[in-house]
This record gives structure tokens, C-alpha cells and sequence, in this order.
């Protein structure tokens, strides 16, 4: 537990992180690999909750576009999330990880509705929590909900588990001369408009202080390493 600099940690995965290769939505053998590198840091006393986006199953941004109403398809995203909080809490529960999954709209059937104090007393005793649903709110993204949990559950930091290894300049995919950060202001990611996280999530780290750390989620120990303080990924910071 000395080795890291977090206790608390909010972990946001993308809902296509979930897929893998596989073609259906979710892949088993990607939850059980997550359930892995997240029971490591859990086990050595990290405090983890978890924020899962829907857009491996639905996007509310992409029903709108199809001439859908915007607060009908983002309902339907959060929907979405709540699915793969349960493929998450399979997988952790087959690990022997205690999870909870606490939904912000309530389906008392198969999670629990949120309540900020009780997630941070099933934290505190030591269970993993995810936080499906979203905000519960359209018109909000699964990132702005990651920062408002991380912010509501007093995280040490905010992680964001992506594909690509940090936050570049410019997209890496089709530039090959992209230059990735080691580390980089709020200030100046909202002002380039680099895709972090949209911006009311970022805006409202800024605000609250929250550190923001991007890295690639497909590395075996990257979480751990992150932790520790090791330069994995893109550190995204107040400027001093």
C-alpha cells in the first residue's frame, strides 16, 4: 500500500473497451482481464469505483443523430450501462471480489439505487462499486458522470482506461507524428479541444481538483503502475 499514491480511485471504461476483438458487445475473456488487473490493486487496499459507458450496446449521441429524441436515446445508453456493470460484476464476482453496482435510475431487481453515502460506506468496508446509469440524466455523458462520482466519493484521481496510451496533440491514428503528453494542464486541453474527456467533465475536474489520468487499458499492470506514480499514460493536472 505504500508503493501508491492513491487510495481512491474512480476508473472509467469505455462500453467498447468491453468488446475486445469479439463481434458481440461484451467479451468475456476482456471482463475477466479487467476483473484480474483491478483485483491486484483492490487486493493491496485501493478503494476502487468503477464508471462504465453504454456504447459498445447503445450510444444516445448516435440514436439522436438517426432522428431519434435526444432524452429517449440517452435514457436508452443509460440502459446500456447498467448491462455491462453487470458483465463486470460477474466477472468480478467469479475473481471472489466483492462488487456492488448502484444504478442512478433504479431497478432495485438487479442493483441497488445510488446513494452517495452508502457507496462510500460499501467502499470504505471494502467492496468494489460501479456506478451504472450514467447521471441519470440526458443530455450528460458517461465522462461527466465519472466526474461527478469521482468528485461525489472524494477519489484521490479519476482514471480514464482507453485504447490509445495517452493524450496526444493530435489524433495518433492518422498522424504519425502525433507527440503524447506526459503531462498537460486542464486549461490547455479545454482550450486545444483535445478529446480527453468532453468538456463539462473536464471543466468539472478543473473545479474540483481531480487529477485525470489517461492510459491504455490493454497493458497488464498499467492501473497498478499508474498508481504508483510510474509514467504510464497522460497526467492531466491544474497548472501551478
Amino acid at each position: 500500500m505504500s508503493d501508491y499514491r492513491y487510495k481512491r480511485v474512480l476508473l472509467k471504461l469505455s462500453g467498447e473497451a468491453l468488446m475486445g476483438d469479439a463481434v458481440s458487445a461484451i467479451d468475456p475473456s476482456v471482463t475477466e482481464m479487467l476483473a484480474r488487473q483491478i483485483k491486484s490493486i483492490h487486493e493491496d487496499g485501493i478503494e476502487v469505483g468503477i464508471v462504465v459507458g453504454g456504447g459498445n450496446i447503445f450510444r444516445g449521441l448516435a440514436g439522436s443523430a438517426k432522428g431519434m429524441d435526444r432524452a429517449q436515446a440517452d435514457y436508452m445508453g443509460m440502459l446500456a450501462t447498467v448491462m455491462n456493470a453487470l458483465a463486470l460484476q460477474d466477472a468480478f464476482e467469479h475473481e471472489d471480489c466483492s462488487c456492488r453496482v448502484m444504478s442512478a435510475i433504479q431497478m432495485n431487481e438487479v442493483c441497488e439505487p445510488y446513494i452517495r453515502r452508502r457507496a462510500m460506506h460499501h467502499l470504505e468496508k471494502g467492496d468494489i462499486v460501479i456506478f451504472a446509469a450514467g447521471s441519470g440524466n440526458p443530455y450528460f455523458t458517461t465522462d461527466t458522470a465519472a466526474a461527478l462520482r469521482a468528485c461525489e466519493i472524494d477519489a484521490d484521481c479519476l482514471l480514464k482506461a482507453t485504447k490509445v496510451d495517452g493524450v496526444y496533440d493530435k489524433d495518433p491514428v492518422s498522424h504519425t507524428d502525433a507527440v503524447r503528453f506526459d503531462t498537460i494542464s486542464y486549461h490547455e486541453v479545454l482550450v486545444r479541444g483535445l478529446q480527453v474527456m468532453d468538456s463539462t467533465a473536464t471543466a468539472l475536474c478543473q473545479d474540483n481538483r481531480m487529477p485525470i489520468i489517461v492510459l491504455n487499458i490493454e497493458g497488464e499492470d498499467n492501473i497498478k503502475r499508474a498508481l504508483c506514480g510510474e509514467p504510464v499514460g497522460t497526467v492531466v493536472v491544474q497548472e501551478d
